[in-house]
């Protein structure tokens, strides 16, 4: 009888530990059937995340156009933060070990290379890249390029018009007495713009006299700015009559109605290639979405929202179209830009233009 009665205890024992699993979800995966000799483990599948964490460096105003697009193509929504492109590379670089993103969106290929030598990025490389230039290509096979464009003065034509003055047409121009205070760019530190402008003096002018030069310069500019789309939103509101900008920045203004014209240095002017790529350690339920948006963004379709939104930038995949006043870089006088060493440099000259110049008093 007592066997008889531990047996129908621990029956019941059971049964109550079945109902309560039962009660709160559990429930029993099946087992695996182990693989068959000579055979592999099927591929991993993505997860079913329908969401994408960006840090992006294009201007908001721009960007949601795309993720916006992407999402009714997809079925995935992305979550983004807006950073300037150098906030973007040290941000990654802060967050190596615990990664809060999952893909680098915009800037240019300067931060991108860095990213790759501090080993921050991972590789992917899209099948849409068959119809971009080799020239544009990363030869890491880590980063993808997106469009291109060059450096450019970003004029507010209501001010040149009512001073009688003509567009600065050299680095030289900008130095004249009658700019003074009226030149606007960002800070090389923080934005990849205006690293690209800095860098592109240094190619052109060499360590001896560049920092002489950017020391004239400084008596005539307005503000150093966070973020290079900044600059010439100040000149489209007249806060400044020239700002140092690339020429899709400059242009994108012009859409809504604003005064601006653009003016390229005929002594040569630097250009970006923007990129985007994977972040080392992104977010895994993330990466086939992340991948799926760099394979759209580098597609016909992708590269063509950059005419329907009025960006002004210049696609790399050759198929796509593009907008109507658009600035190509065969239409202006560039040099031969070295992005590879711009980017092996980038940390010594912003500390040097820190010091030596936005620090130092104007004259």
């Amino acid at each position: 009888m007592k066997k008889s009665t531990k047996r129908l205890f621990a029956l019941l024992m059971a049964t109550v530990m079945l109902l309560a699993l039962t009660a709160c979800g559990g429930k029993e995966e099946p087992a695996k059937e182990p693989a068959a000799a000579g055979t592999q483990e099927p591929a991993p599948q993505p997860s079913g995340s329908k969401e994408l964490t960006v840090y992006t460096a294009f201007p908001e105003a721009e960007v949601i156009y795309y993720f916006n697009k992407f999402e009714e193509e997809t079925g995935i929504k992305v979550n983004y933060i807006r950073l300037s492109a150098g906030e973007m590379l040290t941000r990654v670089e802060a967050e190596k070990d615990n990664p809060q993103a999952t893909l680098m969106f915009g800037g240019s290929t300067d931060n991108y290379i860095a990213a790759v030598d501090k080993g921050l990025l991972e590789p992917y490389q899209s099948p849409e890249l068959s119809n971009t230039p080799e020239s544009y290509l990363d030869p890491t096979g880590t980063w993808n390029p997106i469009y291109v464009g060059c450096i450019a003065f970003a004029c507010n034509k209501d001010w040149f018009a009512d001073k009688g003055l003509d567009y600065p047409a050299s680095w030289e121009d900008l130095l004249k007495p009658e700019f003074k205070g009226e030149v606007i760019m960002a800070h090389p530190a923080t934005s990849g713009t205006a690293y690209t402008v800095l860098s592109t003096l240094v190619q052109l002018k060499g360590d001896d006299q560049v920092w002489d030069y950017l020391g004239k310069l400084n008596n005539n500019i307005s503000q150093y700015t966070k973020s290079g789309s900044a600059a010439p939103n100040a000149v489209a509101m007249g806060e400044a009559a020239i700002a140092l900008t690339f020429s899709h920045d400059g242009l994108q203004p012009t859409a809504e109605g604003y005064p601006i014209a653009l003016s390229f240095p005929s002594d040569g002017t630097g250009y970006e290639v923007g990129a985007t790529a994977l972040i080392k350690g992104g977010k895994a339920e993330e990466q086939e979405n992340a991948k799926l948006f760099i394979d759209w963004i580098c597609s016909e379709k992708g590269q063509g929202c950059y005419a329907e939104n009025n960006s002004f930038r210049v696609p790399t995949n050759t198929k796509a179209p593009v907008a109507d006043g658009l600035v190509t870089l065969d239409q202006v006088e560039v040099i031969d830009y070295d992005a590879v060493w711009a980017a092996s440099v980038k940390k010594d000259y912003c500390e040097q233009f820190e010091a030596k110049i936005a620090s130092a008093p104007k004259e």
